[in-house]
């Protein structure tokens, strides 16, 4: 009984808490939650797992600069990004390849994603600013 009792409490809490947030913040939290698949698919063989790169041929993405910029991170997916680099003060020089088969959206997804776990834990990229920064591509 104790137990049905407190699943049923921890229940009522979620659905209460998820009732007092605004559309604004439910869709960034679905941004989010798309975006970690898209990471673990796309992105994370080589920044690894916990963003943190792969020694000196692959630049972190956990405490980077760049997080800083989402206009860049957004042309450096879909664009790719060759020659030298400089992240958190360290050169590294390994292509990386444009991530055209990604939409738009989950370019938005992805960028909203890797902010929440490891920069401006506050900073939301929509769909329509990747548009923008993209030029409606």
């Amino acid at each position: 009984m104790m137990k049905r009792l407190s699943w049923a409490a921890l229940a009522a809490l979620f659905v209460g808490s998820s009732a007092c947030q605004s559309g604004e913040e439910i869709k960034r939290q679905k941004y989010i939650t798309e975006g970690i698949l898209l990471y673990q698919t796309n992105c994370a063989n080589c920044h690894q797992k916990d963003g943190k790169g792969l020694e000196a041929l692959y630049p972190p993405i956990a405490g980077s600069e760049y997080l800083s910029k989402p206009d860049s991170i957004i042309h450096i997916i879909r664009h790719g990004q060759q020659g030298p680099i400089v992240v958190n003060g360290k050169r590294y020089n390994r292509p990386m390849p444009p991530q055209t088969h990604l939409s738009n959206l989950e370019i938005a997804e992805i960028v909203s994603y890797i902010n929440a776990e490891w920069g401006q834990k506050d900073l939301f990229v929509d769909v329509k600013y990747v548009d923008r920064v993209l030029g409606k591509q």
